[in-house]
């Protein structure tokens, strides 16, 4: 053979050779040893029908116990960095075999424990994925050496206890507390199941490093932590500022079977690298169990992996067998590294079973009867693992059994509920229970501070292009300012905001276009006609001036929702703003209202200063965009736990928002805020109303309260009645605006109501159907107030749907609905009876 025909066969080969790894790189996982019970057996797959010394050596970096995707991330450097990490054990640092070995036996023993003395009580037990301690471990004492000071750590119900105690670092003796069920006197009507509550601790790494843990509350809607996680992680790192993303670390547990199903998985994930929600990257483990209650993966996943909705994305996907501790750990310290490097998600995906069933009083074996054959038969992991390393795990068995007889011992003198976490001091002036007077606070601004501000909200950089509509606007913003024109509601909001960012009150409101804003009120972001760079007046108020932050948000309501809840809860000094596109959106984030917003302080003690925006308001738009769920809102409030409000003008509006700001009193403000009204002449507000005064629950009637009947009722419809007043020539009825509704004013209602003692008849006034708006709540409370006098109601007749798709009809409805508030008409009180 000469020289030219052994390069070209040289050449050949490395090609080969480079086509065999490609192959093994792309495709696999699909045959790696991933389900400790074989019920996930290799694809055949061709593209892998090689042989030969090279292939084995593929075969067992790509084939063995760890499966990774990412041929599919289209940065070449990221695809470089994962293969060399998977094919170079150079860098594995050596596992801590002992440390492996006592996490497996403290989790196995722990739930045996609790399985024996706790006989039938739900757990939701760890069993089968025991891995997940190691793999956390790994995590957590990789992040140390990063130099993280903080782990959020979300997850739902499997498992939660023993990484309280295993990784967060709570007592045993408290955990066994929450069973014993002490001081159950309490939490009467209030409390949470103990494997829903959050906990906080110091995880402790090796060389005597700490990270501080935060496990967060969750309800049993499984997925509903993501991107509350997310949210509070966001706020924490810009609270510890440069270096942030460095110092905490997201790390989120799915469910397989949840994964796969809730769609806010990917809303969550779609938000990783989105400027106003991004967290640096977090990390994604799917506790595996191939089964979701009863449901195989066969009936419940379309594709191999429930993990496969995270290829949306262009981040690495770590399969790993639960059974190979060893190769957990090295996951995780790849996956922790890569985030690190890259600043985004990783994905574990953890491939384990579930020893029991759902729960401990589940019996599987009528569902799944050949799996859980296998189960019964499959031995403990730390048995398996202990052989493997020739270590006789017997002693710390029995080491642990008796720290956990002490651990008994210790919560049967315990006599309240511990608390399992410790609040940041930056809640320390804050408190929320019942409402108390005492706590209101000044919300007026000087005139010239006002001035000052409406200036620089009407300014731009003297090289910015600015587009001629929106130079228009800002000239009638700075006559508003100045009070030669009155103020609408885009301009009072900016200058509440404006004022706040002065007196050193961060800002942060996010929505759909809600730079702009909907209805075109807002254009907080100014727009450059010519290179479509970008001016935020508000963040070049003056120096020292608090930040202000205002993003369009992903077309998500449940997934930025959760996040903008998750960011309040760990910045209560700023005001954090969500607003809907059209206030009925909200609908698509019910759950994350229902478990968080409206019931956290009650199940969990935990407060939220959230301020949700929602657009409402009857004007012809048909059944979606008409009605943003007052009703809804009514229904969840109890214990002054949310405020319900509706601002009548633009001052209220103004007022609301600094009240909401200023006051220690940290509660959810739902506000539902007009559409129609933005800019109409009777909600507009002269400059002067801003200077004194504060937010007004109840607007009483201009009247001298002679009348004989008294129209009560909040929002647009408000303004229509005293327009169709004015329009008769009359001065009667009166006309009494609810402008909040909850917590329900009977102070303030009481002495208008009072004030009217010629009244004979109060008559509750809306927009809405019979079965919707504030009726159902609003009218029990005139009635408390009435002292006997007639308590009446006009509205739309009942329907299913909120409001007619005809705006003819709309209008036929409307002008029923004057007529009958003014008694045009006799019989039923709704117009389309």
């Amino acid at each position: 053979m000469n020289r030219e025909q052994a390069v070209a066969e040289s050449a050949s080969s490395q090609e080969t050779q480079e086509r065999l790894w490609d192959a093994f790189r792309r495709w696999g996982y699909l045959q790696a040893n991933l389900d400790p019970l074989g019920d996930l057996p290799p694809l055949p797959l061709p593209e892998l029908d090689f042989s030969g010394p090279e292939a084995d050596a593929a075969r067992r970096v790509y084939c063995g116990t760890i499966g990774v995707e990412f041929m599919h991330l289209p940065d070449r450097e990221r695809r470089q960095w994962v293969q060399e990490r998977m094919e170079s054990d150079s860098d594995a640092p050596v596992p801590d075999r002992g440390r492996i070995l006592d996490l497996l036996v403290r989790a196995e023993v722990f739930e045996q424990v609790l399985q024996t003395r706790y006989l039938g009580t739900k757990r939701y037990s760890l069993e089968g994925e025991v891995a997940l301690l190691p793999l956390l471990d790994s995590i957590l004492s990789a992040a140390s050496e990063q130099g993280a000071e903080k782990g959020m750590l979300a997850m739902s119900h499997r498992g939660r206890l023993n990484v309280m105690v295993h990784i967060v670092g709570r007592s045993a003796a408290e955990v066994f507390a929450r069973f014993e069920d002490v001081d159950p006197r309490s939490v009467l009507g209030s409390g949470d199941v103990k494997y829903h509550l959050g906990a906080t601790g110091i995880f402790h790494a090796a060389g005597d490093r700490e990270v501080e843990i935060h496990l967060v509350s969750n309800p049993s809607h499984l997925e509903a932590v993501d991107p509350v996680v997310m949210g509070r992680t966001r706020a924490k790192q810009m609270r510890r500022g440069e270096n942030g993303r460095a110092k905490v670390l997201a790390i989120t547990m799915h469910g397989d079977a949840a994964f796969a199903g809730q769609g806010i998985c990917a809303e969550t994930l779609n938000m990783a690298d989105l400027p106003g929600y991004t967290v640096g990257g977090g990390i994604n483990i799917i506790v595996n169990n191939l089964i979701g209650f009863t449901t195989a993966p066969r009936e419940g996943v379309s594709s191999r992996f429930s993990s496969d909705l995270a290829k949306r994305l262009p981040v690495p996907i770590f399969h790993v067998n639960a059974e190979d501790p060893e190769a957990v750990v090295r996951v995780g310290r790849i996956a922790l590294d890569y985030r690190y490097a890259f600043g985004t998600p990783v994905i574990i995906d953890l491939i384990g079973y579930r020893r029991h069933g759902h729960s401990e009083v589940d019996d599987p074996t009528i569902t799944q009867p050949l799996r859980y054959r296998k189960i019964e038969a499959h031995p403990a992991l730390w048995k398996i693992y202990s052989e493997q390393i020739g270590v006789d795990g017997d002693p710390i068995v029995k080491r642990v059994h008796e720290e956990l007889d002490a651990a008994q011992k210790e919560a049967h003198e315990i006599e309240k509920r511990p608390p399992m976490r410790r609040l940041p001091r930056y809640w320390n002036g804050y408190k929320g229970g019942c409402y108390d007077p005492s706590m209101e606070v000044d919300t007026a601004v000087s005139a010239e501070t006002l001035a000052s501000i409406g200036r620089s909200l009407a300014s731009y950089p003297d090289s910015f292009h600015i587009h001629s509509k929106v130079k228009k606007l800002l000239e009638q913003r700075a006559e508003m300012a100045v009070g030669k024109r009155p103020l609408d509601y885009g301009m009072a909001e900016a200058l509440a905001f404006g004022a706040l960012l002065q007196q050193g009150v961060p800002v942060r409101l996010s929505g759909q276009d809600s730079r702009r804003g909907t209805f075109n009120q807002r254009h907080s972001a100014l727009i450059d006609i010519e290179t479509e760079e970008e001016y935020v007046a508000l963040q070049h108020l003056s120096p020292g001036q608090a930040w202000c932050e205002i993003y369009n948000s992903p077309l998500s309501e449940a997934g930025v929702l959760g996040f903008e809840y998750g960011f309040s809860r760990d910045y209560p000094e700023a005001l954090v703003l969500w607003e809907a596109q059209f206030g009925d959106f909200a609908n698509g984030g019910q759950i994350v209202i229902d478990q968080f917003i409206a019931a956290s302080e009650d199940k969990w003690n935990l407060l939220s200063g959230l301020v949700m925006l929602l657009p409402h308001g009857y004007e012809g738009q048909g059944p979606e965009h008409s009605s943003a769920r007052i009703e809804r809102y009514l229904e969840l409030a109890a214990r002054d736990n949310i405020q319900i409000c509706q601002p009548s003008t633009a001052a209220q509006y103004f007022h609301l928002l600094r009240r909401q700001a200023l006051r220690a009193w940290r509660k959810p403000l739902i506000v539902f805020t007009p559409k129609s009204m933005l800019r109409h002449p009777a909600a507009l507000s002269q400059i002067s109303e801003l200077s004194a005064g504060r937010f007004r629950n109840v607007i009483p009637d201009d009247g001298d309260g002679s009348g004989d009947r008294v129209l009560i009722c909040t929002g647009k419809i408000g303004h229509e009645l005293r327009a169709e007043r004015k329009r008769r020539g009359e001065t009667a009825p009166a006309i009494v605006l609810l402008d909040q509704m909850y917590p329900f004013p009977h102070v303030e209602l009481s002495a208008e109501m009072d004030r009217h003692s010629a009244a004979r008849e109060f008559v509750w006034v809306q927009e809405e159907p019979g079965n919707m708006g504030a009726r159902s709540f609003v009218l029990p409370e005139i009635e408390r107030l009435a002292r006997g006098r007639a308590v009446l109601s006009v509205n739309r007749s009942e329907s299913s749907s909120p409001a007619t798709g005809s705006h003819r009809a709309h209008e036929m409805e409307q002008k029923t609905l004057l007529a009958l508030a003014f008694r045009d008409v006799e019989g039923p009180q709704d117009p389309q009876q």
